[in-house]
């Protein structure tokens, strides 16, 4: 009797442990464009807080050097879903990539533009060497918003590329460029070190959204019930870091990811509240990605039609 007992308790114990492996945390793998941005911020939160493990799923960051590169990987299939600034999804989907758009991660651009302390306006640039991050990068369309009102046209400069913001930075720093375009908290930095701050993007592009979230439509067909646990834990995380009383952890989470010191990352969540820049809802607006879409078509970045069903599908962030 004592025998079947053992044995009826082993078999219950064995039960326990395959039913608690059955409902380990699904894997996510998402891209993320350099390795310890503030633009990620969001991302830190959800694991640090544990908005993603509440959903019941573990995402795992894996960076890739540049915007453009991610959505390699999200349309390879390498990683399930990626980060970016939105016309390198679309040029992805243009070309055939199985992609589609999935939320807005920022609806506003949080770029500042830097040049040489001797460099004092941006008519001095004309002739110059400045940085963004590529050739068809996000932050080439939004320099050339921003120099073409104040008198310097395509051509009469000279652009280099890095992907990451720390990349641009540190070619500024180095003196390896004029000027360049960079994000927080590298901002900061490049204020505090006597660069000469020449513009916000926000004061010349408000009119489409900046960067969001891809998906590899493959995988999201598979996995719907990770796409929503992703989407739910991130609109958890970002509901959290936009709420003020909780800006000092938030700023101690973001120094713990990127090594920001401490006054860069509290001006860097005062920057992203000033100008509005998360998007806690993460819908995608048709007028403004309509908008975007013009412009790349204006820009010979689209072979296909502007159709913003070619880019987005709501069936995939719906339950």
């Amino acid at each position: 009797m004592t025998f079947i007992r053992s044995l009826t308790s082993a078999v219950v114990l064995t039960v326990l442990l395959f039913a608690g492996a059955s409902h380990a945390a699904d894997k996510v793998l998402l891209g993320t464009v350099g390795s310890g941005g503030a633009l990620s911020w969001p991302l830190y939160v959800g694991l640090a807080k544990g908005t993603f493990a509440k959903q019941g799923i573990d995402v795992e960051l894996i960076s890739a050097p540049s915007s453009a590169a991610v959505q390699q990987q999200v349309a390879a299939g390498s990683v399930n879903i990626g980060t970016g600034g939105f016309v390198d999804p679309i040029r992805a989907i243009d070309k055939g990539a199985p992609m589609k758009i999935l939320r807005v991660e920022a609806k506003a651009a949080p770029y500042v533009v830097f040049a040489k302390p001797s460099i004092k306006s941006y008519g001095e640039l004309k002739g110059k060497t400045i940085m963004v991050g590529g050739a068809k990068d996000i932050t080439r369309i939004y320099l050339e918003r921003m120099l073409t009102p104040n008198g310097v046209k395509p051509g009469e400069y000279d652009l280099v590329y890095a992907g990451a913001t720390a990349a641009r930075f540190a070619s500024l720093q180095s003196g390896a460029v004029d000027a360049t375009i960079i994000t927080s908290p590298f901002n900061f930095k490049a204020e505090s070190a006597g660069f000469t701050k020449l513009g916000v993007t926000t004061d010349y592009v408000n009119d489409f959204p900046f960067a969001g979230y891809s998906v590899n439509t493959q995988w999201a067909k598979s996995h719907p019930q990770q796409v929503h646990a992703f989407l739910k834990g991130y609109a958890d995380a970002m509901t959290w870091l936009v709420d003020p009383k909780n800006r000092s952890e938030a700023v101690e989470i973001l120094i713990k990811n990127t090594g920001a010191v401490s006054d860069d990352a509290a001006k860097s969540y005062d920057f992203f509240k000033e100008i509005d820049l998360y998007d806690v809802a993460g819908s995608v607006p048709k007028s403004g990605l309509a908008k975007l879409l013009v412009v790349m078509k204006d820009l010979g970045e689209l072979e296909g039609p502007a159709d913003i069903s070619r880019f987005y599908d709501p069936a995939f962030v719906t339950d």
